[in-house]
């Protein structure tokens, strides 16, 4: 086996630039690294390479029974994986669940506005209400006005 390298060490070049090229070209070669992986390994998972380095590829993937079953089966990957040039280092595969975004509020639910008649009943609330605060809460509420 190759002795390591570390592909992390800064080079005057880099500090030149603070590192953005060079992290720019490791995303970019981690990128690749992903379209040669996703074909040769479970289908039902998109996976994303994070990492690869010294003969560690770190993968992630949303699906938790997916990345069991790869960390189970981790040698047949190896081995298979290991015959791309890329790889051919490769003697290790760490696998991380990757969080799944989260989806955010169609812009049509923010700025929808309250009927009639719950305008109405919030006004109604905050006259029955005896805490000031909680009150003018209210009325902004059935106002449609921002905090």
């Amino acid at each position: 086996m190759s002795e390591p390298i570390n592909v992390f060490q800064a080079t005057s070049k880099h500090i030149k630039t603070g590192n953005l090229t060079f992290l720019s070209t490791q995303v970019a070669q981690w990128q690749k690294l992903t379209k040669l992986i996703q074909p040769l390994l479970p289908q039902l998972e998109q996976w994303q390479v994070v990492c690869y380095q010294s003969g560690i590829l770190t993968i992630t993937g949303e699906n938790q029974a997916m990345i069991s079953q790869l960390g189970y089966l981790q040698k047949a990957y190896i081995s298979q994986l290991s015959q791309l040039e890329p790889l051919k280092d490769l003697h290790k595969i760490q696998v991380r669940l990757r969080a799944k975004p989260q989806p955010t509020a169609e812009p049509a639910m923010l700025s929808r506005s309250l009927t009639t008649d719950t305008q109405e009943m919030l006004r109604h609330a905050a006259d029955f209400v005896s805490d000031p605060k909680l009150s003018q809460a209210l009325l902004r509420l059935a106002s449609n006005k921002k905090a």
